[in-house]
């Protein structure tokens, strides 16, 4: 088929039915469980997941969670609740700050921060950035770091390796804290944890090992971001948290999806995955989304890399057979 600018649009009540009866099969039958439990942030993947959960399990089968920290955006809670009360499911919320400082998470990630920025105390807000599209060079992008006081201009540093993975280890606590949350209480309904990974997220390693990768199914891993937002529209999922820009509300800083992580917007991105994937030459791709030549090479490159270096986190436990 020609590579086009709707390549990607899907038969949404096709695709939804073909979902539900999967989540059906894989919940009752290979799970042998009753109901689903969904982490809810008022993102578009959570929202997803649980309005298909929904659909397909029953409104009364699905427990959404709600576990937001000190650092959490408000906006969050607030669209979480829209969410539960437009499908009619159960939304409990579990703080998890208290666990969090338990485990040291925001003083081992501090301790990293002063060493690039010794004055870093509580009153600055912080994130983690990549300062470039991946389509204006062909090599890796180093991570900054952003601090910020209130009333004062930000300042970034180019992260070391030792920082940059003190403060990723610190800050992962939070998805692992989350994913023991929502274990708790599958195992306390005796229902199955739905992950809300897309393929953006799940193939390019934007996941926390045994966090929020953590779960027992996964919906909607093979979908890309702008399918999901297909089927979010499709589902009648409220407005507000179809225009709300995807965030790691992870940093308190507040950081989106694309400069933290993928640095592109999904549409572009994900056309050239799609691209890339199904051997569409990179002219042709180019000329489709308006793009030279070369930046579409740097997209497939980068995107490739990223798949390749995060396939240690989507790998089993690996076992050892010993020679009898």
């Amino acid at each position: 088929m020609k590579f086009h600018e709707d390549i990607l649009k899907l038969d949404v009540a096709r695709v939804t039915k073909q979902l539900c009866e999967a989540i059906r099969r894989q919940v009752r039958d290979d799970l042998k469980k009753s109901g689903a439990v969904v982490g809810i942030s008022g993102g578009i993947d959570s929202t997803v997941v649980s309005a298909l959960c929904a659909r397909a399990l029953g409104p009364e089968r699905v427990l959404g969670v709600m576990m937001p920290e000190q650092e959490s955006s408000g906006e969050s809670e607030t669209l979480a609740r829209q969410l539960a009360a437009q499908f009619g499911f159960e939304a409990i919320k579990e703080d998890i700050t208290g666990g969090l400082t338990g485990l040291s998470c925001y003083e081992k990630r501090d301790e990293a921060i002063k060493q690039l920025f010794p004055m870093y105390d509580k009153s600055y807000k912080c994130k983690i950035t990549i300062p470039e599209s991946i389509l204006s060079k062909d090599t890796f992008n180093f991570f900054h770091l952003t601090i910020q006081k209130p009333g004062e201009e930000a300042n970034t540093k180019r992260m070391t390796p030792n920082v940059y993975a003190q403060v990723v280890a610190a800050s992962n606590l939070k998805q692992r804290l989350r994913m023991t949350t929502l274990y708790y209480h599958a195992e306390r309904c005796n229902w199955a944890v739905a992950g809300t990974g897309n393929k953006d997220e799940h193939m390019q390693g934007f996941f926390v090992k045994y966090g929020d990768g953590g779960a027992d199914f996964k919906p909607i891993a093979n979908l890309f971001k702008i399918q999901v937002y297909q089927l979010a529209e499709y589902l009648g999922v409220p407005t507000e948290i179809i225009k709300r820009i995807p965030t790691t509300d992870t940093y308190s800083a507040g950081s989106t999806q694309e400069e933290f992580f993928f640095g592109l917007d999904f549409y572009r991105m994900d056309m050239l995955w799609h691209a890339m994937e199904t051997n569409v030459p990179a002219a042709e791709a180019a000329k489709v989304l308006g793009i030279s030549v070369q930046e579409a090479e740097h997209g497939y490159a980068h995107i490739a890399r990223k798949i390749q270096a995060t396939e240690p986190l989507r790998l089993p436990p690996l076992e050892i057979d010993l020679p009898e």
